[in-house]
Parts: structure tokens; sequence; C-alpha cells
């Protein structure tokens, strides 16, 4: 079996459980009483690391990953004391989001930690008492990072003593002199630079006061970790062969610092700061890792610009047509226009993350809260089904009262939860790498970032969309129905009614279908929302409303509790996946799928469009790959915000769902983010397996 099979087969099998840490953490911070928060913050922390076990798998080149040691009376006293205290501690730290962002790799990579703390220093020499606290935890943690990976270094040299086999031996000592060094020193290798990026992001994923898994992102490292390729290359240092091993192995590592059903991996292509396409050997070579791993992440977004050289959709598209769920294409002149809309320099605005599905945030600089909070618009609508209106006008009118209550009410509690953390939270180590904490002297979770965005999302909008057509047609044009006639139809489930769901649902036609009249809704809602949302601005600097329209698996979860819809839709069933059709209502195919997607302006909502497409992988021809291309293309150059593709069939996910432990790596595109298909829910796979399935 080769290295990088057997990395993946223990990926799949891996235990997220991070208890040794917040054990050792809780248990110093309860027993010392002495000092600022912020100090006796930094003194756990630092001890939860040192004391922290490392590991090192059989066969891994980069190394950090969480391997819960706790002995059976640690485990008790985990259990019986410090887990309560724990979960009630980051109670009062406050809810909100979090780690759906990427730090400064270029800063950690030419500084090192060491490098960070010389500059904290600098800072040190004129600040405030409350600063200084906050610098000198700051430090402390930085420290912590360094002991840890020392001890990394520690274990491999105790193992290559163990190893019988000369390579493996060869390998482990590597490994310690490159835990020795960095993240500490600034990296001069390829090897070093791939291990301190890996490190740092899986130290960061271990935060005190938040008791949830992180999804801290990478960036686009085809960007910060080329120049060290480049050069290892012209060296002789390091054969390409030998740098994608190392790429793969990173990869598997995002697989054991972060739990399937949440999302995290990196960025490559688009334009750099100086606004030149990137495209370069690793832009490719990320990619490839998907291929080459065929696990749940990393989540790869290519950013696709009209200047990227035709080869890189290519490849995108190849790996994409073996079943493979990434990489899904971004639009960069979108979404930079977007970011500068929303006030980011255009410098600044070419450097975005995916910070976990297709919410954009500025990399290096940004405490954005994503997703904050989901908006179920399906419900909305039921919400105004229970008295008569004058017209349909009228009834739209209500609806986008209700539609702007709530969003004023959600981003008061968002800034209330804001609050609450600025008062009682704290994050010194990835303040370190996040602008402007350091130069400002605050904390990320106090205001110390530059940009605070918060990004509602609105889920359910092709439903939407759908049922507003039909209430068009059958209560206010045909009078068919009243609205509250309907409505106890629907809070019957369509019982007794089953003809007038087929009809609904089939025979009135649907948004996907390139059908202006039906069309035209969704650009009249999300220009609504987008206005709504800009009246609202808050006390942090760049604070901002910023909308989104995508759904995660909130789609599912909205479902289960939402009545039957107008659109035929029925009770507990998902709601739409995404910003295209509903599952299996594009009738007219996938172009004029396309079409309808791109009606409506997609640049203000730069906290995520997504926009799902399926294709049957047993009819893919060998003119396929240029057909799928051409759709790409088309939907952005029509101002399409993203675009992810499934390439399966119908059959194959039922044989997965009838024979689960044959197919635990299947891993499918569901909205905005990939899972592995086994691990979904009935109602998922369900959801899953009824997307219209193209042909081309």
């Amino acid at each position: 079996m080769s290295r990088i099979e057997k990395l993946r087969m223990n990926a799949l099998c891996h235990s997220h459980i991070n208890d040794e840490f917040f054990y050792n953490f809780y248990k110093r911070y309860i027993e010392n009483k002495n000092g600022s928060d912020y100090l006796r913050y930094a003194d756990a922390f630092y001890y939860a690391f040192s004391q922290l076990t490392p590991n090192i798998s059989d066969g891994e080149l980069v190394v950090g990953e969480i391997k819960n040691a706790l002995t059976e009376s640690e485990k008790k006293e985990w259990e019986n004391i410090y887990k309560e205290i724990a979960k009630e501690r980051c109670r009062v730290a406050g809810g909100g989001q979090d780690s759906h962002m990427a730090i400064d790799y270029e800063l950690l990579l030419s500084c090192g930690l060491k490098g960070i703390i010389a500059r904290i220093e600098k800072y040190e020499k004129t600040c405030s008492h409350e600063q200084g606290d906050f610098y000198s935890a700051a430090k402390t943690c930085l420290l912590a990072v360094i002991q840890h990976s020392e001890n990394y270094s520690a274990l491999a040299v105790q193992l290559a003593k163990e190893e019988c086999d000369e390579q493996r031996k060869k390998e482990l000592l590597r490994i310690a002199e490159i835990c020795k060094k960095v993240p500490a020193e600034p990296a001069q290798s390829f090897y070093e630079a791939v291990q301190s990026v890996h490190f740092v992001t899986y130290c960061l994923s271990l935060n005190p006061f938040r008791y949830c898994h992180q999804q801290f992102q990478l960036g686009h490292p085809d960007r910060y970790l080329y120049p060290y390729y480049k050069n290892d290359i012209q060296k002789g240092i390091i054969t390409k062969e030998a740098a994608q091993e190392l790429l793969d192995c990173l990869g598997i590592q995002i697989n054991m610092r972060v739990p399937s059903g949440l999302s995290s991996g990196y960025m490559v292509g688009g334009r750099d700061e100086k606004g030149d396409i990137v495209a370069n050997e690793l832009t490719e070579m990320l990619m490839q890792v998907v291929d080459d791993i065929k696990l749940v992440y990393p989540s790869v977004g290519l950013c696709y610009t009209k200047d990227t050289p035709e080869s890189f959709l290519q490849k995108a598209c190849d790996i994409l047509s073996h079943g493979r769920s990434h990489p899904a294409i971004f639009n960069d002149d979108v979404i930079t226009q977007g970011l500068i809309g929303y006030g980011v320099p255009e410098k600044e605005a070419h450097s975005y993350i995916h910070s976990t599905c297709v919410e954009i945030t500025p990399v290096s600089s940004s405490n954005v809260w994503v997703a904050s909070p989901y908006t179920n618009m399906a419900q909305l609508l039921l919400d105004t089904m229970t008295r008569e209106y004058d017209s349909l006008e009228a009834h739209i009118s209500a609806l986008l009262e209700k539609l702007d209550n709530s969003i004023k009410n959600n981003y008061l509690e968002q800034n209330r939860l804001r609050k609450q953390r600025t008062e009682h939270s704290m994050n010194p180590l990835l303040s370190c790498f996040v602008n402007d904490c350091l130069s400002l002297g605050i904390d990320i979770e106090r205001g110390g970032a530059r940009y605070n965005w918060i990004m509602p999302s609105f889920v359910g909008m092709a439903n939407l969309v759908d049922s507003i057509y039909v209430l068009k047609k059958i209560v206010y044009e045909n009078k068919e129905y009243t609205v509250c006639e309907l409505k106890e139809i629907l809070d019957n489930n369509f019982e007794g009614n089953e003809a007038l769901r087929q009809r609904l649902l089939t025979a009135l036609p649907k948004y996907g279908n390139d059908i202006d009249e039906i069309d035209q809704y969704f650009g009249m809602f999300t220009s609504h929302i987008v206005s709504e949302c800009k009246k609202y601005m808050g006390e942090l600097p760049s604070e901002n409303l910023i909308p989104s329209v995508f759904c995660w698996v909130m789609h599912e979860r909205f479902g289960r509790k939402t009545g039957a819809t107008p659109d035929g839709r029925l009770a507990g069933f998902p709601l739409g996946d995404g910003s295209g059709p509903c599952q299996g209502r594009e009738a007219n195919g996938p172009t004029a799928s396309i079409l309808s997607s791109t009606k409506w302006e997609h640049h203000e909502l730069i906290g995520g469009v997504a926009v799902n497409m399926k294709f049957s992988k047993s009819t893919l021809g060998k003119d396929s790959l240029n057909i799928m291309q051409s759709l790409i293309k088309a939907y952005m150059l029509r101002g399409g915000f993203e675009i992810q593709i499934n390439v399966t069939d119908k059959e194959l996910l039922e044989k997965a769902r009838q024979k689960p432990e044959e197919y635990r790596d299947l891993v499918v595109r569901i909205g905005g983010y990939s899972d592995y298909f086994t691990r979904l829910s009935p109602e998922m796979q369900q959801e899953v397996i009824l997307r219209t399935e193209h042909h081309i």
C-alpha cells in the first residue's frame, strides 16, 4: 500500500477528539488564580500545549495531529469536573462565528514565530497596561506553539531510534530537524514551509474559549508556497513528485484536524495583489491533491478570470469528471468587484478566501462572521399566509416587511453576541496573524481585525420564487383558491390533494428554465435583501452587513421543520440547495439553468452564492469536458459568482445508500460544501439523488 493510500485510510477512520488539550488548559486555568484574564489564559495555554501528546503516524511526512491520550483517571476528571467548567467558560465567552478565515501565512513563513515575538517586543515599549497584558499573552502563546513543535521534534528522534526501516528512519530524522526549526524560524525550503503552515493552523484549531471544531482555511498556497517550490526545484533540492507528495500529505492533514460535515481547504488561481494572473505549477498540483487523496477535504476553489489560461479550467474539469466534488469554480472578477464595493482596497481585494463553503472573507484581516444567521425564506412566506390580500403586490409587500424585521432582529442579536465576545473572550495566538491586531494592541475578539462583517444567509430562495409564481397564477390571477384555502391544504401536507400537488410541482413552470416571468422574482428579492442590509452598520471598523444566498446543510435542517409550500414541496423535504433551481426542476437543461441563475446581480452577495449542477458520469464522452468547460465559462461571463459540479450517477448513489460500508469515501457536493454521501441523513441523501442529472 502506498504512503498516500495508507494515510488516507487512516484519515477516513480518524477520531477528532481534542479533550486532552481542553483538560490540561482548564485544569491549569482553574488552579491559577493570579494575574489578569490574559495572563491566566496564556499560562494555561502554554501548559496545555507543553503537555499535549505529540503523535506521528506511520508514513507521515507533515506532522501535527490530535490524538486523545488522556489516561483513564484523567478521562474521569475531564468528564466529571473540567468538561462542564470548559463548557460554562465557553458559554460566557459568547456565541457567534469563528475561524472561517485564513491567517497571514506570508508573515509566518517570512518571519517565523520568533520574528513575530520580536515585533511584539517593539510594540511593548510604548504600550498601555491593558495592551501590555495582551502582548504578553500573545508572546506566551507563540512560545507554546514553539514548545509543542520541539516536542514533536523529540518524538521524531525517539521514533527514529526505534525504527528498523532505514528510509523511514531518515524521514523521521528529517521531521525532527524541521520541527526543531519551524515554525519558530522563517522557512527556507518548500518542505519547511509546508510543515510550518500546517503546524500553526493545527495549533490555531485548539481554541480554549471555543469548545467546537475550528475551520481555518489555508489561503492561497500557490502564491505563498511558490517561491519556496521554485527555488528548491531550480537548486535540485526537491522533485515535482516529492513536492506533490508533500502537498498530498498536507491535504490529508486537513482531514485529520477538521471533521466531515464542515469544510476546510484553500483557493488557487485568480490575480495577485498587483493584478497579475496566478497560474503556476503549484496551482495545478494543489488541485491534483483532490484527485490523489480522494477525501472530503481539501475544499478547493479555483479562482477563474477571463484571462486564466485554458489549461487550468481543463485541469479542474478533468478532476471533476473523475467523480470528485472539487474544485469549485469561483468568479474572481465578480468577487473582486464586490469586495471593492464594500470598501476593500483593490490590492487586498485580490486576496480572499472561500471561508468554508462560498463565503468570501479577506485573507489575513478578517474577523468576519459568516452565515450569521441563516434565514428560512420559505417559512417567512408561510407566515404571511394567514390572511387575504388585495393583490400579489400587497402580499409581497407583507412578505418584505417580515423579511426586513427578520434582518433587523437578527442583526441586533449578532451584535449582542459580538459585544459579549468583546467583553469575555480572547484569542491572542490568532491575533498575531490578523491585521491590525498587533499594531493596534487589540485582540481579534475585541475589535482588532480590519474587517468585522456579519454575513446573513437567505435559504430556500428558489422555493420562495416558485411559490410566489404559484400564488400569482392560482390565487391572484385565476382565483382558484384563496390564500387561506391554499394554506389549509398546505397545513394538511396536501393530504387528499395529490393531484393539485402534482400540478403545482410539474405543470406550472419553475425557476431555472430561462423563463423571465418567474426568474425576475429571484432578482427582485436579492436586490431588496442587498438594499436592506446596507442600512445597518456596526460599531467596529469596516463592520458591514453583507448578505449571501447559500445554505451549507441548512436547506435540509430548515426543510425538516418547514411545512408544505405552494411550489408542491411536501412538509419535511429539504429546501432548495443553493442559488440555482430546486431539486429536479431544471426541465430545460443546464444552459437554461445557467441563464436563470445569472439574471440577477451576484457581486454584492459577497457572503456567498452557490449554484449546484449534476452531470451523469456514465454518459460522459470525449466531448463532454469541452461542453462542461463551455457551460462554466458561460456562467462566469454572465456574472455568476460560483458554480460547483457533481459528476456521478443515480445508480451509484443508490448502491451507496444500500451498502454504505463499501462506499464510505464517496464524496458529493451539497450546498456550498462537500461531504461523504454515506454520512448524510437519509433525507439529505434523497435530496442529492433527486437533483437533476444532466447528460452532456
